[in-house]
């Protein structure tokens, strides 16, 4: 996985409030992928390629808001 990759699941779990006292949400309402972007300095272009990549990997499902799979995790944390 690219460093951009790993900088939009760093920022999705950041998101999800994954490493924070309590339970982590189950969903991000109200994001843009331009937001995204910005967030780890690249284009609205790339975050909606990685975004679908994490998609067909079912690390991730949108649909009216970003629900993120725990197992994006794993990802992060192993590479």
């Amino acid at each position: 996985m690219g460093r951009k990759e790993l900088g939009l699941a760093r920022a999705l779990l950041l998101l999800a409030s994954y490493g924070k006292k309590g339970r982590p949400q189950k969903a991000i309402p109200g994001i843009s992928q331009a937001e995204l972007a910005k967030m780890i300095g690249t284009n609205r272009g790339s975050v909606n390629i990685f975004m679908e990549k994490f998609r067909k990997l079912g690390y991730i499902d949108y649909n009216g808001g970003i629900r993120i799979d725990p197992s994006l995790l794993c990802v992060v944390l192993l590479d």
